[in-house]
């Protein structure tokens, strides 16, 4: 029966397709045209250059157009297809809804553990160096930080610390003040 295989397809690739949207379409590939031959190479191959104009993850945007190709192919209507798109796009989201749901209701029954405390205070300094290596990293003589971007940085950074002004509302200003300045 398709529905239970297109099912369990994504839901295998939800729960092992680590990486990633694109470190994924191998699997996918393996899985939908390989394995089970639920839609056609060249199809698959349409299907993610789609994904790929839209917006949104392309593992989950090829879900929801693998789910309505292969239930279409199988010779259902169009109301039907669209129910394989919601069935694969579920199915892949699963394992991970699950997991951030198990890692929250663990969380907060050890959140105020003073050994989990330390370890999340320890935690971001680190976030913080590791964000700094990607800036450093991006920063080239072809696209290095000049000071206006500093000065929208400092302005930022001094409002949000000590005005405690909510960071999306600076995230907001920050733009606008972006596209005055440059």
């Amino acid at each position: 029966m398709i529905w239970l295989e297109l099912f369990y397809v994504y839901l295998k690739i939800g729960l092992f397709g680590f990486g990633g949207g694109y470190a994924m379409l191998s699997l996918i590939q393996s899985e939908v045209v390989e394995k089970h031959n639920l839609i056609s190479l060249q199809e698959f191959t349409d299907i993610v250059a789609i994904s790929q104009l839209t917006p949104g993850p392309i593992g989950i945007n090829s879900a929801t157009y693998i789910g309505y190709t292969a239930i279409h192919n199988a010779g259902y209507s169009v109301e039907i297809s669209i129910l394989g798109s919601v069935l694969t796009t579920f199915a892949v989201c699963l394992p991970s809804f699950i997991l951030v749901l198990l890692v929250s209701y663990y969380f907060s029954r050890v959140k105020n553990n003073k050994y989990v405390e330390a370890a999340f205070l320890g935690l971001r300094p680190a976030t913080v160096g590791l964000i700094a290596a990607a800036a450093l990293l991006l920063m080239n003589n072809d696209n290095f930080i000049d000071y206006k971007s500093f000065l929208i940085f400092g302005v930022a950074f001094f409002l949000t610390w000590k005005a405690k002004l909510h960071p999306i509302l600076m995230i907001l200003l920050a733009g606008i003040a972006g596209l005055f300045l440059y």
